[in-house]
């Protein structure tokens, strides 16, 4: 067959750059009506959390707090402001820190590059799982997540940037007086949690997971390569064994990065099913995102040889992976919700509960279950490209959303929002990553010719 490549054109580059000025214009916005908002310098806020921690004192004089929610949002840097209070203020400087505005581009920042990141890991993983499965109706697409994952060394370096500059802000474990036993803001139980939640601990494990995700994903990528120009099977034998290996490593790594960069956050907080839950969340992104760039390509006249039953069966992936997220939502869920502990429902509460989070919340359920659920549960609606348009958009969005539950109530606590800012800052990593994952495709062959399931692919079927 004919050679395919697909051209990034000048008038698509012209349409993300505006999109990009759109976003920055956003950004600016949303950043000089958050610092103007009257939370950046504590003011009220603060003087209404010191009475708070006052009224909450013992007859001891010891701090406690009135439910568990209070808890989990004050926290030590709540009982830090009641020893500047009472006098004991010596780090008090310390915790004013930065302007609530600037926490929250941070935490914007965060929701992003986590995020992207995760597009960008889950599409090595989409290839690897198809050669592992020796998977015909998906060799004629395998390019596409692959052109994603070129994002990883960007989204690299970025996640170590973004710790160096706002990572006391993003991460409370990272203050050097919660370990120190003479401080009046020592936590046991981040303390505890020292061997395993230190700086330089965490910037390893950081690097490692990131250069043995990169090398692995440029092996696979080569090996690709050379199949196109030289054909064989032996080719597809070594890139199972390189996506066997990838697999394995992901498997732990998948997990233990989702400890690391967003379960951390929340460090009182613990959950065992975390990293499958991250990962579901990661792995729908990932098959939204395949399909409407599929979708989007068919139309634009490529991808000839994809046709009604590959289409068909993407939509099913979503519409599975939409209902397995769902079952991991709902498992963590109930599991904390009927054993009522009050340091895993704080969890819950401070989102179900909170002026700012509370619609989120519930929202985050209609588009990422209910939406996808209904519209995929005819078989035509996954043959059609109309909706799979629609619900693929929905669900990249959706999960957008969950990102930021997952991260913003951390950071931000009751000072948390979603405006200009937020939408300017995913609408320019939006960019940075399409206009990535575009110049990688238009470099490869955009259909693997060589790939010895190829013919598979052109006569798959779904009846």
């Amino acid at each position: 067959m004919a050679e395919e490549k697909f051209e990034f054109t000048s008038k698509a580059k012209r349409t993300l750059s505006i999109v990009a000025i759109v976003g920055v214009v956003l950004l600016g916005l949303g950043t000089y009506f958050a610092s103007n908002s009257g939370h950046h310098e504590g003011g009220e806020h603060a003087e209404e959390m010191h009475d708070g921690a006052i009224m909450a004192q013992d007859a001891e004089g010891a701090h406690v707090t009135e439910d568990a929610d209070q808890d989990h949002f004050e926290g030590p840097a709540h009982a830090e402001e009641a020893h500047a209070e009472d006098g004991h203020g010596e780090g008090h400087g310390e915790h004013a820190g930065n302007p609530s505005w600037l926490k929250r581009i941070y935490a914007s920042l965060w929701i992003n590059n986590m995020y992207f990141v995760g597009l960008a890991l889950l599409g090595v993983f989409f290839v690897a799982i198809q050669y592992v499965s020796q998977a015909g109706w998906s060799a004629a697409l395998i390019r596409i997540p692959m052109s994603f994952s070129s994002w990883l060394p960007i989204g690299g370096v970025l996640t170590l940037i973004i710790f160096l500059v706002g990572g006391h802000d993003i991460f409370h474990w990272t203050h050097e007086y919660l370990y120190d036993t003479s401080s009046p803001m020592y936590d046991p139980i981040i303390a505890g949690k020292e061997g395993y939640l230190n700086t330089p601990f965490f910037i390893g494990r950081m690097v490692v997971y990131f250069v043995v995700w990169y090398l692995m994903f440029r092996w696979i990528r080569s090996k690709s390569l050379e199949e196109d120009m030289n054909g064989g099977t032996a080719y597809f034998k070594k890139l199972r064994n390189i996506s066997a290996g990838f697999i394995v490593f992901f498997a732990v790594t998948s997990s233990t990065s989702a400890w690391d960069w967003i379960l951390s956050i929340d460090t009182h907080w613990f959950s065992t099913m975390f990293g499958w839950y991250v990962f579901a969340s990661w792995w729908v992104t990932a098959l939204a995102a395949i399909t409407l760039v599929t979708v989007l390509l068919k139309e634009a006249g490529y991808l000839k040889v994809v046709n009604t039953g590959v289409l068909h069966d993407l939509g099913k992936f979503v519409f599975a992976f939409s209902i397995f997220w769902t079952y991991i939502w709902f498992s963590q869920f109930m599991l904390i919700y009927y054993s009522n502990i009050p340091e895993e429902t704080v969890y819950f509460i401070e989102r179900m509960t909170s002026d700012h989070y509370s619609i989120v919340f519930f929202v985050n359920l209609i588009l990422n279950f209910f939406f996808p659920f209904l519209v995929f549960m005819p078989r035509d609606s996954k043959r059609h490209t109309v909706f799979l348009k629609i619900v693929t958009i929905v669900v990249l969005i959706g999960h957008w959303f969950d990102f930021y539950l997952m991260v913003t109530p951390g950071v931000m606590k009751e000072d948390g929002g979603f405006g200009f800012l937020e939408i300017g800052m995913a609408m320019l990593f939006g960019v940075a990553f399409l206009f990535v994952a575009l110049r990688s495709l238009a470099k490869l062959p955009l259909v693997a010719k060589n790939h010895p399931m190829l013919e598979e692919a052109k006569h798959h079927h779904v009846f």
